[in-house]
């Protein structure tokens, strides 16, 4: 029997499909991020939005209320993303880009321009956020163990890759008419948003987020579709069963939405610890100064000498090393993990930042060029490590009950210091000039205790072995660091035994699991005789009753509330 397909795809080619679609969000994303580099000091930018000529405050404040609508996208996600899918909310946040596009573009001269442009650049970022606050998490839970770490980073590292087409567009538009100049950079996003939407409407739904709502046949179908297996294999039932012992471990099975509480809880999940391990590398990636380089480095090769010209072709080329550098990442994360990762990209971050405020300190011109070689290393270290980490660490790290809501608090987090960090870096420069450069350095040194004492590894670990990391800690009383390198790593079959020895699942749950498989079976025998007397059953059809708790099903929401009393 072969397994089964989406847009006529299953196993390799299918996890491709879903990888692709993954990866040209945050394409985008990077893109909308480069963008408005180029053309916010643009002078048919500045005739059309008079108020952003010569005013670093009004420029801050056009480039940074883009990160006012992402956030408000990720805490839409927050609310309710567990309840509308990872597919579904997907598909909305690609059409809700495409109607900021076609504000944006549509604003005239005469006519509150800018009004209209702040709004389109909010409603664009409405967008973003909530794909940059999904995406992650429907890879994550689409990929197997072996390549999560490395597809993640891909969608991380095509951030510099949509920067990079962004800042060469901006330079070639810049040679056109004035309506070009500006217009054609921002409507040529409509692209990648439609590129989108349109396969998602065809894609599968995460089995993770099917198995969680009790939808037990559709997530059969998709993970026999994902691995290329048959549908009734003994692989697709071990993959379903392990998802639903994580499922009962973290009292996620059969709940329609996380409640908002569940994030602050501790015990053997240690929900509340994750949740800011996910979000403090958000802030920590903000925080490193990378924005003050991406989104203002043209400004920044103005202020020191350089012309408009030279200083978008030096902006082109440092976006090439960008680039370049973020595929980096994608050979070395699961062989060098993510903690040293994460290590040495903050020392080369911070030895960059000193590059550059010592090369301002003098206040000659001459000097101040030098600050350009800081650019291009902070720009390689920050490509090859902090871009994609902090997209990839939120996904997995949290456990499956509350990681749509943890990794959209991350999200938000990113998506508020992102905010702070681009709105406030014109007035630093201004005020302090190089103690911008230095105030970086000291937040990036600042990272590295973090790291090394707070931060398990999780490379080459299944989501079920990271749970079982946290678990140990907290049963053992021991770093959860040391815990990650003293778990050896597990087979399948052996998760559910660790899992049952630091109590995340009770012994009654194989009973309980064969009790859903005679349901399960029960349902599926009656639904083929339905087939066969000429009535189907639709593809949205619960498989198990949500009363199913009451005869056992809902074993797992009460062992997880012991562990998180525990």
């Amino acid at each position: 029997m072969a397994p089964p397909k989406f847009m006529g795809l299953s196993g390799r080619s299918l996890s491709m499909a879903v990888s692709t679609v993954a990866t040209t969000g945050f394409l985008l994303f990077g893109y909308d991020q480069g963008v408005m580099s180029g053309i916010i000091t643009a002078p048919s930018f500045n005739d059309v939005f008079t108020a952003t000529k010569d005013n670093s405050t009004m420029q801050g404040t056009v480039t940074a209320i883009y990160e006012i609508g992402c956030l408000i996208g990720a805490m839409f996600i927050l609310g309710i993303g567990d309840l509308l899918g990872r597919r579904r909310a997907i598909i909305l946040g690609a059409v809700v880009m495409l109607i900021g596009v076609v504000i944006q573009v549509a604003s005239v001269a005469g006519a509150t321009p800018l009004a209209q442009f702040i709004v389109g650049r909010v409603v664009m970022g409405v967008g973003n956020g909530i794909n940059t606050s999904t995406i992650p998490t429907y890879q994550a839970e689409c990929s197997k163990t072996s390549n999560r770490g490395l597809l993640i980073c891909i969608e991380g590292g095509v951030i510099a890759f949509g920067t990079l087409i962004a800042y060469w567009i901006d330079y070639g538009a810049s040679y056109g008419p004035p309506d070009l100049t500006w217009r054609f950079p921002i409507a040529f996003q409509v692209i990648f948003a439609l590129a989108i939407f349109i396969p998602m409407i065809f894609l599968p739904e995460s089995p993770r987020w099917l198995l969680s709502h009790g939808r037990i046949e559709d997530a059969d179908k998709v993970i026999s579709a994902l691995r290329g297996y048959e549908l009734t294999s003994e692989s697709t039932a071990l993959e379903r069963n392990l998802i639903i012992d994580s499922l009962k471990a973290s009292g996620g099975y059969g709940q329609k939405s996380t409640p908002l509480k569940a994030l602050f809880t501790n015990g053997k999940t240690q929900h509340f610890r994750r949740m800011l391990l996910g979000a403090s590398s958000q802030l920590m990636q903000q925080i490193s100064g990378c924005n003050a380089v991406i989104y203002y480095a043209t400004i920044l090769l103005e202020e020191i000498g350089l012309s408009r010209n030279m200083s978008l072709l030096i902006g082109g080329i440092n976006m090439v090393v960008y680039a370049l550098f973020a595929t980096f990442s994608w050979f070395f994360i699961e062989r060098v993990g993510r903690r040293r990762l994460f290590l040495y990209g903050t020392v080369g971050q911070m030895l960059s930042m000193i590059i550059v405020f010592a090369c301002l300190i003098p206040g000659d011109s001459q000097s101040a060029k030098g600050a350009v070689v800081g650019f291009f290393t902070y720009i390689a270290s920050f490509g090859a490590t902090w871009l994609p980490l902090p997209w990839l660490y939120p996904a997995e790290v949290n456990p499956i009950k509350t990681r749509a809501k943890a990794n959209a608090v991350s999200t938000c987090t990113n998506w508020l210091f992102n905010f702070l960090v681009v709105m406030v870096t014109p007035i630093m420069i201004t005020s302090i000039g190089w103690g911008t450069y230095l105030f970086f350095t000291v937040t990036n040194a600042s990272f590295l205790p973090i790291i090394w004492f707070f931060y398990p590894e999780t490379a080459r670990r299944s989501l079920e072995e990271i749970d079982i990391i946290f678990a140990k800690g907290h049963v053992e009383k021991m770093s959860y660091v040391r815990a990650a390198e003293e778990l050896p790593h597990l087979q399948p079959e052996e998760i559910e035994g660790y899992a049952r020895h630091y109590g995340l699942i009770g012994d009654d749950s194989d009973s309980a699991r064969d009790e859903e498989e005679k349901a399960f079976g029960r349902e599926r025998e009656n639904s083929e005789n339905s087939s066969g007397s000429g009535s189907g059953s639709g593809s949205d059809a619960v498989v198990v009753d949500e009363r199913g708790g009451e005869a056992g099903l809902g074993d797992g929401v009460k062992t997880a509330d012991r562990a998180d009393r525990d």
